[in-house]
């Protein structure tokens, strides 16, 4: 073992740099604005669409008690699970159509951990100052200050975290008899393990993780690589431009100075959420937010020379020297085209199946303790259960009728009514005469439709038993 330690005596973990906290500057321009609108709209929606209501309930609840997605009004059924199927589908072409046309884009504008750390880091800020302020503040020793102010930031976390997990069981329960249940203390055990989970997640990922979840645990950093080529718009230092690097009076002329574009002023390292300095190129850590093109493009203002030094662009172009219109000629290629077309065509699929789709489904289980047996007028019954799934908004009223063999009738009760977004089991026993059909299996066919004649109806493949003659 005395191999594993170095000559410092560090042991095992001395070659192992000790995380240092990310201190990022606060940025103003183009991009922040743009993520704030992804913050807002995407909040707006998280937060906002339990509290819809729709024909009286919830307008988006997957109850898995019940088992019944609503969304709005389409109600979804387990039978049903193809749908999610192709919307992870979607989701995945989607990612790998905005991945080969501008990188992580994303990940810069719209994951919830980016979007959580933006507003954690706004809470901090306020409370806490920017940068510098916020480096001294962590530097002094404690004080009635410095206690107050962390205090005041961590309950304003931990209330968003929990009003983000109170919101997130909220979509698998009516969230408007969530905070009557907390109140008294009667939330069911798997309820109160997400909300608490949730909430700790949120406080832990936004407001101390951070850069590391996009650096160390998301799974997206390490493969994006895969989906990139010399055509896709990254964010990316134009190192012709601004080579040489170097300060410099604000009215020298740089080139008779023998310098580039770049002050080195390093403001967008210390803009940047995951900490690395984009001029040394395109790193894994790089999550496409863009605030260091805003920062760049300040100093450049200021500076009177050109913006653009950091900016979405291709690999292509900075080597070529495109201008932006041969650059978006070149971004939009076949690849890019592709996967669009494909994105399309499954999510006009997808909601024109969801618009047309039967709202009657029907499965048929047989019963397995009677296969087939002779009744006293010489008829063959075999009985049957039927699940009657009703995905529409109204109730229904249905009949039974059942057809592929001469004389296959239905004994007893044929009308049955179900409970809108319902299902019922009712209990059928279907007979054929003595002669007919074959010994063995035989294939029927039930059919259940509206009895006022309105086009909703479901046939469903089963089998008849006649036993040996």
């Amino acid at each position: 073992m005395a191999g594993i330690s170095d000559d410092h005596g560090g042991g095992l973990f001395s070659n192992y740099a000790a995380h240092e906290k990310i201190y990022s500057r606060s940025v103003s321009g183009r991009y922040a604005r743009l993520r704030w609108a992804a913050v807002l709209l995407t909040q707006m929606i998280y937060y906002g669409l339990p509290w819809l209501q729709w024909n009286d309930r919830q307008g988006v609840l997957f109850d898995l008690g019940a088992r019944k997605f609503y969304l709005f009004g389409v109600v979804l059924w387990p039978q049903d699970f193809v749908y999610l199927a192709v919307l992870l589908v979607i989701a995945a072409l989607s990612l790998f159509f905005f991945t080969a046309l501008a990188g992580r884009l994303w990940c810069g504008f719209a994951c919830p951990q980016t979007v959580y750390t933006e507003i954690f880091m706004w809470i901090e800020r306020r409370l806490e100052g920017d940068r510098f302020a916020r480096m001294k503040l962590d530097g002094a020793p404690m004080s009635l200050r410095k206690l107050r102010i962390k205090s005041a930031k961590h309950l304003m976390w931990a209330a968003l975290s929990l009003w983000t997990g109170f919101t997130f069981i909220g979509y698998f329960a009516p969230i408007r008899e969530l905070g009557p249940q907390i109140a008294s203390l009667s939330l069911g055990p798997w309820q109160w393990f997400w909300w608490l989970f949730y909430s700790f997640a949120t406080w832990g990922n936004a407001g101390f993780m951070r850069e590391q979840v996009c650096k160390y645990m998301c799974p997206y950093a390490r493969f994006q690589s895969a989906m990139f080529d010399r055509d896709t718009m990254i964010v990316t230092y134009d190192q012709q431009r601004g080579d040489p690097r170097g300060s410099r009076p604000r009215k020298a002329d740089p080139v008779a100075l023998g310098l580039g574009d770049c002050v080195d002023c390093r403001l967008c390292v210390q803009v940047c959420p995951t900490g690395i300095d984009i001029r040394q190129g395109l790193q894994y850590e790089c999550i496409g937010c863009a605030a260091c093109v805003d920062a760049c493009n300040d100093v450049m203002h200021k500076m009177h020379y050109q913006p653009g030094l950091i900016r979405f662009s291709t690999e292509t172009a900075m080597k070529e020297r495109l201008d932006a219109g041969q650059t978006l000629r070149r971004v939009v290629r076949p690849r890019v085209l592709v996967y669009g077309v494909v994105l399309l065509a499954l999510a006009g699929s997808l909601l024109g199946s969801i618009l047309l789709r039967n709202p009657l489904n029907v499965d048929v289980i047989r019963d397995r303790y009677s296969l087939a047996r002779l009744v006293d007028d010489g008829s063959v019954e075999n009985t049957y259960r039927l699940q009657l799934m009703n995905a529409s908004e109204r109730p229904l009223s249905l009949q039974v009728n059942v057809a592929g063999i001469d004389s296959i009738r239905v004994s007893g009760n044929v009308r049955f009514d179900v409970a809108a977004a319902a299902n019922r089991i009712v209990p059928v026993s279907v007979r054929i005469d003595p002669e007919a059909g074959r010994p063995g299996s035989n294939p029927i066919r039930f059919i259940v439709s509206e009895i006022s004649g309105d086009g909703i109806s479901h046939e469903e493949k089963a089998v008849f038993l006649v036993p040996g003659r």
